[in-house]
């Protein structure tokens, strides 16, 4: 029964146009007041504020500030004239550069949304006028925007990795491979639709232009060398990281580059305030939400009897149940909440499964990334839609076999963990 209260006041609130933060507030404080009327809903406030009192969130703003500094400047530009230059002539060559570029750039960002306006702007009427269909060229931005949540810095592992407990700088290191293997078919995806007569291939660049863009592009690079090289050489922890990126950021595009002004910073730290805000509100009903379901043990009632998943259920069993979990979710409510309301209900059976939690963060990051660009609700879908000004339908239309790869890198995850978890025992081992 009180589950199904739980899940009848999210839905009622979520079709009255609620934004998600009511719903888990809502659901969880009815759950306490009819079920368990001994508990203060004061505790309901000390859980929000627990929820966002763990260090390890002051990366959230840090990077969200820093890749807002470099999308007001040029640096995704001069990531792009650099894949271009080395791939644009070949056959797909555009969207394989596309592909690549947002999966640098989301090295730099860490955030799907801003590589889909950092890259997708400039991109998008590129590939159109090279002769690739409209939801050809929307997909692939959308769906390689989404590496983004793969390739440190990302965000989606560093909310798991403060709900979980997990490292986030394994978290980090891990989801490399995955992000690699995932770009390595989507270029190749890019590479079988580009031999049609309407696909046009961009002119060759010579050596010099080549030695120019990598000049140009040499410090924007510098990003995930720093997040990367810093956090697997023991140099810093990633909280330190996001600072040092931040402080990266207004050097390369204050000083150096002259691209963003002094002036310009207030109004940058304004908007990454606004959004940092929605972050911790979602963070704190999460951790609320969360409290009370633990609580109320219904976990242990709902993936226990319902789906008759526990620690001997085995590795297939726990890591598809996850995968399709997670997936599902995603498809209808933000990647942040679906993460802040599941991982405490799989999380600790998968790590009594002896399965390595670094293995599970990575691969609900990866279903995170699927679900954001998979309808009816993914959240991608609908930047897209507000950054393109296309309908939705055209949006969603060349999604399919996009979400088709990402589903079998998730089956070849599961079934070969090296995959993912090759660079981190390399690192941290």
């Amino acid at each position: 029964m009180e589950i199904l209260l739980i899940m009848t006041v999210m839905l009622l609130l979520l079709l009255a146009g609620y934004p998600m933060k009511v719903p888990l507030i809502s659901a969880a404080l009815a759950a306490l007041l009819v079920f368990h009327s001994q508990v203060s809903p004061a505790v309901l406030v000390q859980q929000m504020i627990g929820g966002i009192r763990p260090a390890a969130l002051l990366t959230v703003p840090m990077f969200i500030f820093a890749a807002d500094i470099m999308t007001r400047g040029h640096s995704a530009n001069r990531l792009l004239d650099l894949v271009m230059a080395f791939v644009g002539h070949l056959r797909g060559g555009l969207p394989i550069a596309s592909a690549v570029s947002c999966t640098l750039f989301g090295a730099i960002s860490g955030s799907t949304q801003a590589t889909v306006v950092a890259i997708g702007g400039p991109l998008r009427p590129r590939l159109l006028a090279a002769g690739y269909s409209s939801p050809f060229s929307t997909a692939l931005i959308i769906n390689a925007s989404d590496i983004a949540l793969l390739i440190p810095p990302s965000i989606g592992m560093i909310v798991y990795g403060v709900v979980s407990g997990t490292s986030i700088g394994e978290l980090f290191i891990a989801g490399i491979g995955p992000g690699l293997m995932i770009l390595a078919m989507f270029c190749g995806y890019c590479w079988l639709v580009s031999g049609g007569p309407t696909c046009e291939r961009q002119p060759r660049s010579d050596s010099a232009a080549r030695r120019r863009s990598v000049r140009r592009a040499l410090l924007p690079l510098g990003f995930p060398v720093i997040i990367i090289g810093g956090i697997y050489s023991g140099w810093f922890s990633p909280t330190e990281a996001a600072a040092i990126s931040v402080v990266y950021a207004l050097i390369l595009e204050v000083i150096i580059y002259r691209e963003v002004s002094i002036r310009e910073i207030p109004e940058i730290a304004l908007s990454t305030g606004m959004i940092t805000a929605i972050v911790f509100v979602l963070v704190g009903a999460g951790a609320a939400f969360s409290w009370v379901v633990t609580f109320a043990q219904l976990p242990e009632i709902w993936i226990e009897q319902t789906l008759g998943l526990t620690a001997e259920s085995g590795y297939w069993k726990i890591m598809l149940s996850i995968a399709v979990a997670y997936f599902i979710g995603c498809m209808f409510v933000d990647p942040i909440v679906v993460i802040l309301i599941l991982t405490p209900m799989f999380h600790p059976i998968a790590v009594a499964a002896g399965i390595d939690p670094t293995l599970v963060g990575v691969m609900v990051t990866l279903q995170v990334a699927i679900g954001s660009a998979t309808p009816p609700f993914g959240c991608d879908i609908f930047t897209a839609i507000a950054i393109f000004r296309r309908p939705y339908f055209e949006v969603i239309q060349g999604t399919p076999p996009f979400i088709l790869m990402l589903l079998l890198a998730a089956l070849l995850l599961i079934a070969f963990p090296p995959i993912s978890l090759f660079l981190r025992d390399l690192a941290f081992d």
